[in-house]
């Protein structure tokens, strides 16, 4: 039953007017002139290794009466930070502030008796992100971080360098799956063969969504934050267009 529906499928798009047609898993057979019909699908692999690199997030959150107070309070305490991240041997290249904001803060407690809230002072929240190579470092990073007054961390977020690099082999693999689908796609359909008409190759991605923020606080005397890289995915796309040939 499925050979016959794609036999009388492809036979109905032999002529030029006919409209495309979508089939099952994201293919597509639509006519191209009377050489044959135009089979189109993509393919997509995915690639998991060991990541090369990492990002964290750390900030620190100061309060005073002013606004210049605060933020002043907060500049010092930043810059306790980042030399604590380039004492790592993070570069400076690769720290990038991330986030600043300068905001007032009332007290609403106890305002049952309709007056306003309490006017308390600024806060002010600076982050900075930072990318090291060194995946073994990272434990050891953040309790410097923190150890140098940073309260809020989020990450690590893992990566590869280079990902393009890593899905080299990924593409002759996509290739080997689409030749492999149009021929059973001109088989089922009753066609001799698929000749390769086009590669266009759509965007590949990896890495890990970012974690929540957290508040983290390390005693002295405790052993390294523990961090387990695992794997990253990167993967890629590859769109392709086969003409069916009787």
């Amino acid at each position: 039953m499925k050979k016959q529906m794609l036999v009388a499928l492809a036979a109905g798009l032999m002529t030029a007017a006919a409209p495309a047609i979508a089939q099952p898993g994201g293919s597509t057979v639509t006519t191209a002139t009377a050489q044959g019909p135009i089979l189109s699908f993509g393919v997509t692999k995915e690639v998991r290794s060991r990541p090369d690199e990492a990002t964290i997030g750390a900030g620190v959150t100061t309060t005073a009466p002013t606004a210049v107070e605060a933020m002043r309070l907060n500049a010092a305490a930043m810059d306790k930070l980042i030399a604590a991240a380039k004492a790592r041997g993070i570069k400076a290249e690769n720290i990038q502030t991330s986030g600043i904001n300068l905001s007032p803060q009332y007290d609403y407690n106890n305002r049952s008796d309709g007056q306003p809230p309490r006017f308390i002072g600024y806060q002010v929240s600076n982050s900075v992100r930072a990318t090291t190579g060194n995946i073994a470092d990272i434990g050891p990073l953040l309790d410097a971080l923190v150890a140098a007054g940073g309260t809020n961390v989020d990450g690590p977020w893992f990566g590869v360098k280079d990902p393009d690099a890593v899905l080299a082999g990924a593409r002759g693999e996509a290739i080997k799956t689409a030749e492999a689908k149009a021929a059973d796609y001109a088989r089922l359909a009753g066609f001799r063969s698929a000749e390769l008409v086009s590669i266009s190759e759509g965007g590949f991605g990896g890495g890990q969504p970012p974690m929540p923020m957290a508040r983290m606080e390390i005693a002295a005397d405790a052993k390294s934050t523990p961090v387990e890289p695992g794997r990253v995915s990167n993967s890629l796309t590859l769109n392709f267009q086969y003409r069916l040939v009787r």
